[in-house]
């Protein structure tokens, strides 16, 4: 049994040996005043209780990620998390210890936290949903939400809604009632995973990912008396799973769910055994670090990634289009484009493997949405729009959350070339889309457009999509 086992006693702290130990020593406190075992705590918030052990007893630095969970699931209040930015800055212990951290006293809340776990809502993004607001100089700005306040404040109704809205193949499922259908559990969770990402696409991600999050459960239930090909194949849906998990908190602009949930399909894919999906997560990874403006990873990664495929297949041109972006975030428009050419070739030069499911839907034009992404970061706005432009055109039906995606990014391209009438044009389209799905990504470009196009304010086109952004936003209370 481990250390959270019944009957042993917790080892004895010696908060004053170090900063290090004072931290663990004050998580500890904190999670004892909620009356949470580790294991508990563990499974609240996803990392692994080995590890918190560790970070409690001091033998191990504690993560910020790791900081800020312990923070949010036991309701520190920030406390935690400006302790270990004070240890980060090198405050001496005597410095930190102005309380008795073995008695949190007055600053831990009495009444108990439900863990978000609890709630059948994943820890890492408890603090992800970002709304916009219209302050009262005009400008807009992002609030960070809890998904419990924001549930909160639409009732529970709107969240049952959510998910009875998609279609009956894609409820959440269980291992009994995949087990008891009489369907084969494995395939069930393959087409209820391809309804999921069609949903995605069509109603956007809050409405799908606790239903994402619910097959996962099923998943590593089933796993449990499974062998052989058929628990491989369980780690594979797993890997699936979770990077779709993480593709959805991209899209909401959670990144640190985002990222989590991208740990996990990498470790389950290793699991697996099968080195094609590592290498399209490798890949994703990439493409998370761009959208998070981390050149060095997003380069990095990629280039990880297309070492390890194959010259010819459609996953080393995946990796090359998702790094050529990490180059212009260093602001290096000739490495810029020679990567670029480089993604082109590969593509050019592929090998179609009708048998690999992985980046099917990279083509020219999907290049070409990246290119232009990359032109707008190195200030080359009138190519970026034209690029975008000619994405969308080619864009197949179906695909409407990245049509207004690419809207969005057309507009802020055509308004940052000075062509403000176009631009508002092309971003009510894209809002009405946004409003439509609720993807952050269209939400975040249309806010940048919004401040771009305000000293055009009393030109017609711009003032009805500025009208229109108005109604899209909550006010300023």
């Amino acid at each position: 049994m481990g250390e959270d086992g019944m009957g042993q006693r917790p080892n004895e702290l010696t908060p004053h040996a170090s900063p290090q130990h004072y931290l663990g020593a004050e998580m500890r406190a904190w999670r004892e005043q909620r009356r949470l075992s580790l294991g508990k705590l563990s499974k609240g918030i996803m990392f692994n209780s080995s590890y918190m052990a560790r970070v409690e007893r001091g033998g191990q630095a504690a993560s910020a990620a790791l900081v800020e969970a312990y923070d949010r699931a036991l309701g520190a209040a920030g406390s935690l998390v400006r302790l270990h930015a004070k240890i980060l800055e090198g405050a001496s212990l005597e410095a930190l210890s102005s309380g008795h951290v073995a008695n949190p006293g007055p600053h831990v809340a009495k009444a108990p936290v439900a863990l978000a776990g609890e709630s059948g809502i994943q820890a890492p993004s408890e603090e992800g949903i970002s709304v916009p607001v219209r302050t009262d100089d005009g400008r807009i700005i992002f609030v960070s939400l809890s998904r419990r306040s924001l549930l909160g404040a639409l009732g529970a109704g709107a969240a049952i809604a959510a998910v009875s809205d998609l279609p009956a193949a894609a409820r959440p499922a269980s291992k009994s009632s995949l087990t008891l259908s009489g369907a084969d559990p494995i395939e069930h969770l393959k087409a209820t995973r391809r309804v999921l990402i069609d949903n995605d696409n069509l109603f956007g991600p809050h409405r799908v990912i606790p239903a994402v999050q619910q097959q996962i459960a099923a998943i590593k239930e089933l796993r449990v008396d499974r062998r052989g090909a058929d628990r491989r194949q369980l780690l594979q849906l797993q890997t699936q799973y979770s990077e779709l998990c993480g593709w959805l908190h991209q899209d909401l602009g959670d990144f640190r769910a985002a990222q989590h949930w991208m740990r996990e399909a990498l470790e389950a894919s290793h699991m697996s055994g099968d080195p094609e999906l590592t290498t399209y997560i490798l890949a994703r990874r990439s493409q998370l670090a761009g959208d998070m403006r981390d050149p060095v990873e997003a380069v990095d990664v990629a280039e990880a990634a297309e070492d390890m495929a194959d010259p010819h297949s459609r996953l080393a041109a995946v990796a090359a289009t998702f790094g050529a972006h990490g180059h212009a975030l260093r602001n290096d428009s000739e490495m810029t484009q020679r990567a670029y050419e480089h993604a082109r070739e590969l593509h050019a030069s592929m090998d179609p493997d009708p048998s690999s499911s992985w980046g099917v839907w990279l083509d020219a034009a999907y290049i070409e949405v990246h290119r232009a992404q990359s032109l707008a970061v190195l200030g080359d706005h009138r190519g970026a729009a034209a690029g975008f432009r000619t994405a969308i055109e080619q864009l197949p039906a179906g695909y409407h959350r990245d049509r207004g995606v690419y809207l969005a990014r057309e507009a802020v391209a055509l308004g940052r070339a000075g062509e403000a009438e176009q631009a508002a044009t092309v971003g009510l389209q894209a809002l009405s889309i946004g409003v439509e799905t609720g993807s952050a990504r269209i939400s975040r470009e249309l806010t940048q457009l919004d401040g771009d196009l305000s000293r055009w304010r009393t030109v017609p086109g711009v003032s009805d999509f500025r009208d229109a952004m108005n109604e899209a936003v909550l006010k300023q209370a």
